[in-house]
């Protein structure tokens, strides 16, 4: 069986890993890897090279970035990366039984709208879920709408997309609950111990921290401004008591002013703010299990921190309508509420929640799909 995936960032292929092992390990799928969007950025750190460092082979690289980052530019990329796609699948749509999609950034959109045309059927993974603070909501519903095949983390997220397809759309009995993929993540390596951490980071685990990530919120850019200047009076209080371990945003609208911000914090700071671009998920996975707890508006707090036991301060509305479990409490970008929420949760004991997205074997389950419906 053919099969393709597409890759736009560090944050999917993280996501997609577990699952690339097994389809470049099985001999019945034959793999082909698709990178585009920030994995061929050297401002957001060239993360194809993570994939190849992998040993995974990259079979075709697709380029349609600006790098700015204003409304106009990210409108300009999609309709670029729609031109691109264009030319790709007239000569390669074909090639695939199935190509496997991910998640609900703009690059993602782009690369599936422009194979709708060609009838190419697509896997969705992570569909039925809700950003209602992110323009992104609107690209992974109309993601799903194009997909033939539906891998989802919970059964809520299943009847969403249900809902979303309506019955009589075709491929509507095609959706499998899987669990979130990259919890499969915990099961294919170990983390790095504190030595071994800070020889590749130069960063001690052994400190008191907090992993930090804040992306903008898309849905009102204009309120970046506002939300940056109160991010950034909250990191320069939890300094003096934390080291601040701190990743950068995905391309968004506007975010190269938090990009910029940080990295001033970090320059003026470099003993209490710890700025890296890209950890891989190995290194980020033994982040989140050494911090106190996580702070800022990512995806990942909202998956994965529970299955580390950790409390996530989700700021702002970027994941509001997002399902997430008892360990996510939501403040607003208000510097004394999220203080206030900080000496709460130093006040608890660790959280030992079950993580509503694992529902394990997410791997194997999406290949025993595959295989059925050869």
């Amino acid at each position: 069986m053919k099969i393709a995936i597409l890759t736009s960032s560090r944050a999917d292929y993280g996501i997609y890993k577990p699952l690339i092992k097994a389809l470049n390990g099985d001999p019945f799928f034959h793999l082909t890897i698709i990178a585009f969007g920030t994995h061929l950025s050297n401002y957001h750190g060239h993360t194809i090279d993570e994939i190849e460092k992998d040993g995974f082979t990259v079979n075709y690289k697709v380029n349609s970035l600006l790098l700015t980052d204003d409304e106009n530019s990210i409108s300009t990329s999609l309709g670029l990366t729609i031109v691109k796609f264009a030319e790709f699948w007239e000569s390669h749509w074909k090639d695939f039984d199935w190509v496997f999609c991910l998640g609900d950034r703009f690059e993602m959109f782009a690369a599936v709208t422009a194979a709708l045309s060609y009838g190419i059927r697509f896997a969705h993974i992570h569909g039925g879920e809700t950003t209602l603070g992110a323009i992104d909501n609107v690209f992974r519903h109309s993601i799903s709408l194009v997909s033939k095949l539906h891998f989802v983390a919970n059964p809520v997220f299943a009847e969403r997309v249900k809902l979303l397809l309506g019955e009589t759309k075709e491929g509507n009995g095609n959706i499998i609950v899987s669990g979130a993929l990259s919890l499969d993540n915990l099961d294919q390596f170990e983390l790095f111990g504190k030595e071994e951490f800070f020889s590749k980071w130069q960063i001690d685990l052994s400190i008191p921290s907090i992993l930090v990530t804040v992306h903008p919120e898309t849905v009102i850019p204009e309120q970046n401004a506002v939300h940056l200047r109160e991010t950034i009076a909250v990191l320069i209080e939890l300094k003096n008591q934390y080291q601040l371990i701190i990743t950068m945003p995905n391309i968004d609208t506007y975010g190269s002013i938090y990009r910029n911000e940080f990295t001033i914090l970090s320059e003026k700071y470099p003993d209490k703010v710890k700025l890296v671009e890209n950890f891989g998920t190995q290194s980020y996975f033994t982040v989140m299990h050494s911090v106190k707890f996580m702070l800022g508006n990512t995806s990942s707090g909202i998956i994965e921190a529970a299955s580390f036991n950790k409390y996530v301060i989700n700021i702002g509305d970027r994941q509001k309508g997002r399902l997430s479990g008892e360990n996510v409490l939501n403040v607003s970008f208000n510097k004394n509420e999220i203080i206030s929420c900080v000496r709460h949760i130093e006040t608890l004991t660790n959280v030992q929640s079950a993580n509503i997205y694992y529902h394990g074997g997410a791997v194997d389950k999406i290949i025993e799909t595959l295989k059925s419906l050869f």
